[in-house]
């Protein structure tokens, strides 16, 4: 049996890759900041699909938190073999209206820990001969809107860097970009959803499975939703000046900072 170790585990997207990894028969390692809730999913998991689930309290904005878990997946004893990098959040507010204290938060947890964490994988994994990072961003990535939108821009540009420079390794990196999910994201960074159109909105299930259907078909980059391809598409083509506008108008309206 292979392991999977993910980070924000207990919520959204997060859990989604857990019920789906632990139903495939994969044995877990389950990162977060509550230990209570990393115990009951656990057990739960332990119990439903008779896998392996340890649990490692962690937070990620952090030297010691990134650290505990980079460890973890240095272990050759215990090998991981599939890392979704998914833990993140987003600021509430306008650029500069944001204290710059939760906007460095912001950027250790989007892109300090991903660095080291996908590092520290990797070169255990090139190893091996194999193994694979998911590296969760958002299409807020491609459009010109605020810190949140370019610290997910560096995890895609990152990750794609990452996975030419190990092709032929066996180490597989792909970056997945969701668009609006119903999870608990928006609701912690107190921001309302009322306003959002019910199209846009994706099943966290039904996401996990296509970019798992995507890591193996070998790309680096998975926008798990025609809808979403169709609405990235038109964004390719759009001039940047006309873009910058619309993606402020709608980020204000709808997304995070």
């Amino acid at each position: 049996m292979t392991t999977a170790l993910i980070t924000g585990s207990t919520a959204g997207i997060g859990a989604a890759f857990a019920r789906r990894l632990a139903a495939d028969g994969h044995n877990l390692v389950l990162v977060a900041r509550d230990a209570k809730r990393l115990g009951e999913q656990a057990t739960e998991l332990h119990d439903r699909h008779g896998i392996e689930a340890e649990v490692l309290s962690a937070d990620l904005a952090t030297d010691a938190g990134i650290e505990a878990v980079a460890d973890r997946l240095g272990d050759r004893k215990n090998p991981v073999d599939l890392l979704v990098n998914n833990a993140g959040f987003g600021n509430k507010g306008r650029y500069l209206d944001v204290s710059m204290a939760d906007e460095l938060r912001m950027l250790k947890v989007h892109c300090e820990a991903v660095l080291r964490l996908t590092s520290a994988a990797a070169e255990a994994m090139r190893e091996r001969g194999r193994g694979g990072v998911v590296n969760v961003a958002s299409v807020a990535a491609f459009v010109p809107r605020g810190t949140y939108g370019a610290s997910k821009a560096w995890v895609v540009q990152f990750t794609q860097g990452a996975a030419k420079d190990l092709a032929g390794s066996g180490v597989r990196l792909m970056a997945l970009a969701p668009g609006f999910v119903r999870t608990e994201f928006h609701e912690r960074a107190g921001m309302g959803t009322d306003n959002i159109p019910n199209w846009m909105w994706l099943d966290a299930d039904k996401l996990v499975a296509a970019a798992l259907a995507d890591l193996a078909r070998g790309k680096s980059l998975s926008i798990p939703d025609p809808r979403y391809k169709a609405l990235m598409g038109v964004v390719k083509v759009t001039p940047r000046a006309l873009l910058g506008g619309i993606s402020s108008k709608t980020g204000r309206k709808y997304g995070p900072q």
